[in-house]
């Protein structure tokens, strides 16, 4: 190509600067929107998928589709790391929780849809009984489907439940499954290795592994159960990625142990997640293998760590024990003779710091035990005898 002028040198340079802008700007715009379709992907409406929601969902009727993903523990050139290792142990427990409500609103409608929720659990029995969230199961399931790491699927029925701890127990008929391994949860420590396993985002990718730390435990949160203001207390907070749909799945430790039950995180901000500690688990699960029931144990009061007692009142002195901030009146222990302001420091011959220490000696004893509290009220201390009864509101804030 011949040139004229040294002006026609520069008018063909800066058109071929200009046309290369605008396919830069082009690919900016357009490619990205096409990968984020492809690889993010968008709901049955064409929505993108919200990843901060608590559920994902579906209006279909058809229950969400499962895949079987194949896990690998070991290729040419990578080494098994403490965490492969620990998950390999877990990864056969874990399912996925396929929860179908239908449409109260058109009960008269042969069409009734079902509305799908999809979340995790844990299996710990061989005879069936999985470990997950209230908020995965809900208050009156119509259908649960059960998803095996093998892919088969199996019903299951909901027999208990605790909005305020937010666990539940469903149970599959038949023997043979594979339980995880219960570790302690009082033996956990900031800083340490801790890996969440689930299926964000639904069945699509389920038995998904991620790991983090442990970046604080005794964490209290206040949380909305049933249209009511609640409390969550004692959650372990991890940043390991907790994402939709991870809910009712483990939180392990490197040892393969479970040592917690994942349930909710903070979308306001990146890796603040909570699982609720596994000990306070243990009796329920215990009762059910052995006698197929739980009767929930209930004290009748709701009391503040000092960690909680400083934040609400900067005034407050607790050099130990917990804080009584509430007493049921129609409760036993206000027939004993709790009342606001004492702080409780034993229950029984256990000494206790906060009130996940305090429900989880009382989910020990069980109702129908009868139990001593050593409280101090005015600079003194006295003790208080008093019977557990079973819970009959779930939705008081008292415990």
């Amino acid at each position: 190509m011949k040139f004229r002028n040294a002006k026609d040198v520069i008018a063909y340079v800066l058109v071929g600067v200009g046309a290369s802008i605008i396919t830069g700007l082009l690919m900016l715009t357009i490619l990205p929107a096409y990968l984020d379709n492809r690889i993010i992907g968008n709901d049955a409406d064409g929505q993108r998928i919200n990843y901060m929601a608590e559920n994902m969902q579906t209006q279909d009727n058809a229950m969400p589709e499962a895949t079987t993903p194949q896990i690998e523990l070991q290729r040419e050139g990578y080494e098994t790391t403490n965490i492969t290792a620990a998950a390999a142990k877990v990864l056969p427990s874990v399912v996925g929780i396929s929860t179908a409500v239908v449409d109260s609103a058109n009960m008269f409608n042969a069409e009734r849809q079902e509305r799908w929720s999809v979340g995790s659990g844990i299996i710990v029995s061989e005879d069936g009984y999985i470990l997950t969230n209230q908020h995965v199961i809900g208050t009156n399931p119509d259908n649960i489907i059960v998803t095996l790491d093998n892919g088969k699927t199996l019903r299951a029925r909901r027999l208990w439940s605790d909005a305020t701890l937010d666990i539940a127990i469903i149970k599959m008929d038949g023997t043979g499954f594979t339980p995880a391994k219960l570790g302690d949860s009082n033996q956990i420590n900031v800083g340490q290795t801790a890996v969440a396993i689930g299926n964000p985002l639904g069945l699509q990718f389920q038995r998904t592994v991620t790991a983090g730390i442990v970046s604080a435990i005794n964490r209290t949160i206040s949380v909305t159960t049933d249209g009511r203001e609640n409390y969550m207390e004692g959650l372990i907070q991890t940043d390991a990625s907790i994402n939709p749909g991870n809910s009712g799945g483990p939180l392990i430790n490197t040892a393969g142990e479970v040592v917690g039950i994942n349930t909710i995180k903070v979308i306001t901000a990146e890796g603040m997640g909570f699982a609720i500690p596994i000990n306070i688990c243990k009796p329920v699960i215990t009762s059910f293998v052995r006698e197929g029931r739980y009767r929930t144990p209930y004290m009748g009061l709701f009391a503040f760590d000092k960690v909680v007692a400083q934040y609400v009142d900067q005034e407050a002195e607790l050099p130990a024990g917990v804080l009584v901030t509430q007493v049921d009146p129609h409760g036993p222990v206000y027939e004993a003779g709790v009342r606001e302001g004492d702080v409780i420091t034993h229950i029984c011959t256990v000494e206790v710091n906060t009130m996940m220490q305090l429900r989880e000696e009382m989910f020990e004893c069980g109702v129908g035990s009868v139990c001593t509290l050593r409280l101090i009220r005015d600079g003194e201390v006295m003790e208080v005898y008093f019977e557990l009864e079973e819970r009959q509101d779930p939705g008081l804030i008292t415990r």
